[in-house]
């Protein structure tokens, strides 16, 4: 496997009237799907705009495939491949002319790839845009992207809007890139079941701040929620690592971000479930901890 790392952000600052982005560091290796997971306004494109050096970082330093941004984007852009739901094609323009302006554009465009997704996808490179629908747009875009064999493809919030078709088509094409281990995915989203199922690294952010950087399985063993059944009177013991309880009568939920045997040893005769979490599940307790935390 190839370590390289792809992206790293390191303390990076932005500050806008309203918002701020603050202290955050960011590593993505060679071979690696990184969801990138916040509500609205958390802070995901701002995150995309300073890696794609659209926006310079008031504080920090940001390097993308080797390349400090955003003074070195040129060269740096050679190797990223961009989609996002906002992005827009030429609408009288075909599929085809699209291909071929990109072509003559990037030397390291494949064109028998190229071809392979566009049977894939069920594109015609003779459609006018204006005659796809917003998913056929969003398989467009995609395909112009990879059939340029980026190192590094950055996916702002791609599956919005999609059919569970549509979003199953691309979502498998994402995983097959990266049969190619020197090849990365930064898949940017608030649907946590789409990162869920393609990301082998997550990162929460929310507010601006990052939440937690670390593995998906990670992640998924961590967490539990616990119920207990506590006899009347008995007091719940204290544990280490539980970052939320919610009382029902006698029935009492406790949520830990570093569960192990000993702990349900510790509860004893108490523990009627365990429950793994979802990511979203995850996602939220996580937030909602670190915002309580921030006093916020």
């Amino acid at each position: 496997m190839n370590h390289a790392k792809h992206i790293e952000l390191a303390g990076v600052r932005k500050k806008f009237r309203f918002f701020t982005l603050e202290n955050l560091d960011l590593d993505l290796e060679a071979g690696q799907i990184m969801g990138l997971v916040g509500p609205n306004g958390a802070g995901k494109s701002t995150t995309i705009r300073l890696i794609t050096g659209l926006l310079a970082a008031d504080a920090g330093t940001v390097r993308v495939l080797g390349h400090g941004m955003p003074e070195a984007q040129a060269l740096a852009k050679r190797d990223i491949g961009f989609v996002s739901d906002e992005m827009k094609l030429f609408s009288h323009a075909t599929v085809g002319w699209h291909m071929d302006f990109v072509a003559s554009i990037y030397a390291g465009w494949d064109p028998q790839y190229a071809a392979t997704l566009v049977k894939r996808f069920n594109l015609k490179p003779e459609q006018p845009v204006k005659g796809l629908s917003h998913g056929e747009h969003v398989k467009a875009l995609l395909m112009l992207a990879l059939a340029r064999r980026p190192r590094l493809l950055i996916l702002d919030e791609p599956t919005s809007g999609l059919d569970p078709v549509a979003r199953h088509e691309l979502l498998t094409e994402f995983t097959d890139v990266l049969r190619d281990d020197s090849r990365s995915i930064l898949f940017s989203s608030h649907n946590t079941l789409d990162v869920e199922r393609i990301s082998d690294r997550i990162t929460f952010i929310d507010r601006g701040r990052l939440v937690e950087s670390r593995d998906k399985e990670d992640f998924l063993e961590r967490w539990r929620r616990i119920q207990l059944q506590m006899p009347a009177g008995s007091a719940l013991p204290e544990l280490p690592d539980i970052i939320g309880r919610a009382v029902d009568g006698q029935f009492v939920t406790l949520t830990t971000n570093r569960f192990s045997a000993d702990m349900l040893t510790h509860l004893g005769t108490a523990v009627r479930e365990v429950h793994r979490m979802s990511l979203e599940e995850i996602f939220v307790a996580n937030v909602m901890h670190h915002r309580e935390a921030r006093g916020e």
